[in-house]
């Protein structure tokens, strides 16, 4: 949980992809990065203040810096890009993380957001130390065997894009608010159907719908080989439960974690949250080398981090030391007792060869921690 006494805040900047789009992309949080590939319907500023996804991002960014980045044609970034392929999205995602100067990093996708973290981890392995996977898919809606049925309600979605997106009345856009979060309440049902109109326009929805509606990345998933956590609600209104079974499956060595709810979005409150961010730091502390970034920090960008066989906890841990905070603080903001903490912290001198506070403070933001 976040320290309700910190208000969390975000760092929104732009850069360019390799095809001259301008992408905005945000930081917020504590600790080692965790990069979010990214999804339909975002807007950087939007989300960050809304009652859908705000719980989920604070829990994140407790625990990680987070990175994420309005696609093109929606959000803050550009919206008359000519290019709205599924390569262009790779490419994207490429592009933010070389201009943030991230060495290997943690990768979250989710819905759309996961074929694109999928084909990233297969061409650059060396950067990628874990793969998490929610609520994705490997292949869209016309990639999945359709029925005629199932071939038409496709259709009729995209033509509900194209008629409804722009209306005053949220009546067409209610159709994908109750696709995505059945089960919320009605202000986050109304922030949702906000979100359409302020996250793109009609046409951009609609030519990003279809073509994600063609991904297929069934024959690159066998080819990831970094450790993958795949999750995935089980009566999801959205993607359906078996596309998460398929990719988990594609995926060599993938673990596979149902969670319940019919939710497509994790919403506070629910205890799929919880468990979805248990599992993930269960996940991701399994790696010595889960962060290693080369990331711009306070004024020395580009500084490498030399934090020899730390662990992902101890990372942010050692953060957290380098900013200042008590040992009450940290293990508060961390939810550990003062024991585990202690704990760490003896891990952690011993593995810098340090005997004080202050020696590992200097040891952290040379390694552009604390900043």
């Amino acid at each position: 949980m976040t320290n309700p006494g910190r208000v969390l805040q975000q760092q929104i900047r732009f850069c360019k992809s390799v095809d001259g789009v301008r992408l905005a992309y945000a930081t917020a949080g504590h600790g080692p990065p965790l990069v979010k590939a990214s999804n339909w319907m975002s807007h950087l500023e939007f989300d960050w203040r809304s009652p859908v996804w705000r719980p989920f991002l604070e829990g994140l960014a407790a625990r990680h810096t987070i990175i994420r980045y309005d696609e093109r044609g929606s959000g803050l970034s550009d919206w008359n890009a000519p290019d709205l392929s599924f390569e262009s999205w790779v490419r994207d995602l490429e592009s933010v993380v070389d201009v943030i100067g991230l060495k290997r990093f943690p990768l979250l996708g989710i819905s759309q957001g996961g074929p694109i973290a999928i084909a990233y981890a297969v061409r650059h392995p060396e950067r990628v130390s874990h793969l998490v996977l929610y609520g994705a898919y490997a292949r869209g809606r016309f990639k999945r065997d359709p029925t005629p049925l199932q071939l038409e309600e496709a259709r009729t979605l995209l033509n509900l894009i194209r008629i409804g997106w722009g209306r005053e009345n949220p009546a067409f856009r209610q159709v994908f608010t109750s696709l995505f979060i059945p089960d919320g309440t009605f202000e986050q049902f109304r922030w949702f159907n906000e979100l359409h109109q302020v996250s793109s326009s009609a046409e951009n929805a609609a030519r990003l719908a279809e073509e994600f509606s063609g991904i297929d990345v069934t024959a690159l998933a066998p080819q990831v080989r970094v450790p993958t956590i795949v999750l995935h609600r089980r009566h999801d209104a959205a993607v359906p439960f078996e596309e998460g079974r398929l990719i988990a499956g594609l995926i060599p060595n993938a673990r596979f974690v149902p969670l319940e709810g019919r939710n497509h979005l994790l919403l506070g409150g629910e205890p799929a949250l919880d468990q979805f961010l248990a599992e993930v730091d269960e996940f991701l502390a399994t790696d010595s080398t889960a962060a290693e970034p080369e990331a711009e920090t306070g004024g020395r960008p580009g500084k490498r981090l030399r934090l020899p066989d730390l662990t992902a906890r101890e990372i942010q841990v050692l953060d957290l030391v380098a900013r200042g905070l008590d040992n009450a603080e940290i293990a508060a903001r961390l939810g550990v007792s003062a024991k585990t903490l202690r704990n760490h912290i003896t891990s952690i001198f011993s593995k810098l060869n340090v005997v004080s506070r202050a020696q590992a403070i200097v040891r952290a933001r040379d390694g552009g921690l604390g900043l």
